[in-house]
């Protein structure tokens, strides 16, 4: 029979009890943690990218992706042999679920680059950067109705303010800001498949490459046999920022599908209009894009969905926290 003694050295104290629940609090929200960081600098990298499309301006935007695909594919075949992974990728590729989900992933992240490209260099950086004011929201009603996700009562206003102000658009511009629409649709969906895919970031990213690259191959031959080819044909400086897209994409590419799969698809949402606000204000400052009243009272709606948003998010994260301490 044990004595009190030894019955209380045996027991856990309540302030050791206290001690372990946080050091598990602190273990499970390493990770978010580590996303969310992810998430933010891959959107700042995005953010800024317009600077870098308008350089090569004089490129075909179609030509253009399909050396995003080359040169990403190159980067990351490299990383893929260093850590002796080809066996994954193979594996990715002959598992019929998950060779749909990357598919389809890279068949919306292919039409979103395009897009994007082609509203940069065609002067419309501004409607690019609206298409991804409306991705936190897009992801909020993905969340709801392909995830289940539940909305709380600001979610839903704030999705109703950002349909107002795209309908506003549409009547003062006569039709559907098509570049916008594009993006976040095409974007969101990319983001839903991420949060799908088992595969992680570098993995998915090399499966998504190789599932493309031979399309964006032959279409840089055919250009080339047609002498219509930038690459060969252009100065240094070209060349360099051609060769240089694959590192700027996969990168950025890399730390989105590291946080996609690590924080809440509203909590990607909440971290995603970084990039816009920062491609709104290269269209704004440094491109001067024409930015009227009619316009800014579009934009509004948008913004106060956004800020509703992202109250709401920052108003139940203290009060899950209240309640956990």
């Amino acid at each position: 029979m044990s004595t009190p003694a030894s019955n209380f050295s045996q027991s856990p104290t309540p302030s050791h009890e206290v001690a372990v629940r946080q050091s598990a609090d602190l273990s499970a929200s390493a990770p978010a943690k580590a996303g969310a960081w992810a998430a933010a600098a891959c959107y700042l990298l995005w953010g800024a990218f317009p600077l870098y499309w308008k350089q090569l301006a004089t490129v075909n935007s179609v030509e253009l992706i399909a050396h995003r695909y080359v040169w990403t594919c190159v980067l990351v075949a490299i990383r893929i042999a260093a850590q002796r992974r080809f066996g994954e990728v193979r594996a990715a590729l002959a598992t019929p679920g998950r060779f749909a989900v990357n598919a389809l992933s890279a068949t919306l992240l292919t039409a979103n680059w395009l897009v994007y490209v082609w509203g940069v260099n065609t002067g419309h950086v501004i409607e690019t950067s609206l298409g991804y004011f409306l991705v936190p929201l897009v992801n909020v009603a993905a969340g709801r109705w392909v995830l289940h996700e539940h909305l709380r009562r600001l979610q839903w206003i704030a999705i109703a303010l950002a349909a107002v102000g795209v309908a506003l658009m549409i009547f003062q511009i006569g039709h559907p800001p098509w570049i916008a629409l594009a993006l976040a649709g095409t974007w969101g969906g990319y983001g839903l498949m991420r949060k799908k895919s088992p595969l992680g970031a570098l993995l998915g990213l090399t499966v998504e490459t190789l599932l493309i690259v031979p399309f964006a191959f032959a279409f840089l031959l055919w250009r080339e046999s047609t002498g219509l080819a930038a690459f060969g044909h252009a100065d240094a400086r070209t060349h360099t920022l051609l060769i240089g897209a694959g590192i700027i994409t996969a990168v950025p590419l890399v730390l989105f599908a590291y946080a996609a799969r690590r924080i809440r698809l509203s909590t990607l949402g909440l971290l995603q209009y970084l990039a816009p606000t920062v491609q709104f204000a290269i269209g704004v400052a440094v491109y001067h894009e024409p930015f009227s009243r009619d316009r800014a009272a579009s934009f509004a709606f948008i913004w106060l969905g956004l800020a509703l948003y992202t109250a709401d998010n920052l108003w139940t994260q203290r009060k899950k926290f209240r309640a956990a301490n």
